[in-house]
């Protein structure tokens, strides 16, 4: 029988020797030794707000491929003009953030990352227990899938699941069977840990800029959407989205709320992507500029980045 957390003291008045128990309260414990609970403070997010509320042992995790953009690559370059050319149209556009920044010249002119993410999971909340289990599934796979090559060949706009935000994504084209290979690998092990599995139909990406979204924009009922970095960099993302609402006039970016702290756009101009792919989809396309080797899976919990190598990879 467990003792309870109570005192007794002793009453014998009754005259016979039996004892009355009489519990006596437990002094409080002190405010010292609360946990301690984090605080969505979205200054310090770019005005990004937690979509998941905090539970206290419970870990945000996704599944990844990582692209890394060598400084002065072409791929690099490319992005980096894109960013800079979205960036006029719409001056709130953000970077993706990233854990590891050049701390000296980075690939986007110490703005933008220099590492992209092409996520395999949504973003997953795993118990203590269950994190082992889920890198112990990333390892297997794998070491059962070969490395391959693989390309971007397009630009998209595809937005988060609570409608928050939009991004600017490279879209995947050579690569996508065994993209889909690799998720689908994955998908037992999710559902074995209660998980959502990947979407029926991805459209395999790795998102470069974002914008928060306004609230009429984040309250319309999303379709099967994205799953970008929450996590990514998170999941990530770090997302897999269906293209937002656009808005009804072409200058969508005036209604820019540009006086507020966090400001907001209802989506993207919607000339903005189809300009981008005129001007450039053909660079990006180039086996010179978009291609780029698979070698790695990675998987983040809570802050932890744990890589392995596909079977036989450098």
């Amino acid at each position: 029988m467990k003792r309870p957390l109570v005192d007794y003291a002793s009453d014998s008045d009754d005259g016979d020797g039996d004892s009355l128990l009489r519990p006596v309260k437990l002094p409080a414990l002190s405010g010292s030794l609360a946990p301690s609970v984090p605080v969505d403070n979205p200054a310090l997010h770019q005005g990004r707000v937690r979509t998941t509320p905090y539970i206290e042992g419970q870990y945000a995790a996704y599944v990844y491929v990582p692209v890394t953009l060598e400084p002065r690559s072409k791929l690099s370059k490319l992005v980096g003009k894109v960013y800079r050319d979205a960036k006029k149209s719409v001056p709130i556009l953000q970077p993706m953030s990233s854990s590891s920044l050049d701390s000296g010249e980075s690939a986007f002119n110490s703005e933008l990352p220099h590492e992209l993410h092409v996520s395999l999971s949504r973003p997953i909340f795993l118990r203590a227990h269950q994190l082992d289990e889920l890198k112990r599934a990333v390892k297997s796979i794998a070491a059962s899938h070969s490395p391959f090559t693989a390309s971007f060949a397009t630009f998209s706009n595809l937005t988060n699941d609570e409608r928050t935000r939009t991004f600017l994504t490279l879209e995947i084209g050579a690569g996508h069977t065994e993209f889909s290979a690799l998720s689908t690998s994955l998908t037992p092990h999710l559902q074995a840990l209660r998980q959502k599995s990947f979407y029926s139909e991805p459209r395999f990406h790795a998102s470069f800029a974002w914008a928060l979204l306004s609230t009429a924009a984040s309250t319309t009922t999303p379709a099967e959407s994205s799953q970008d970095h929450v996590v990514q960099q998170n999941p990530a993302s770090e997302a897999r989205a269906s293209p937002p609402p656009q808005p009804s006039s072409r200058a969508s970016t005036s209604t820019t709320t540009v006086t507020s702290p966090f400001p907001t756009i209802p989506a993207l101009p919607s000339t903005l992507v189809p300009d981008l792919i005129a001007t450039y989809a053909s660079q990006l396309a180039s086996p010179h500029v978009g291609s780029f080797e698979v070698t790695h899976l990675c998987v983040k919990l809570g802050k932890t980045v744990s890589q392995f190598r596909l079977l036989g990879g450098p």
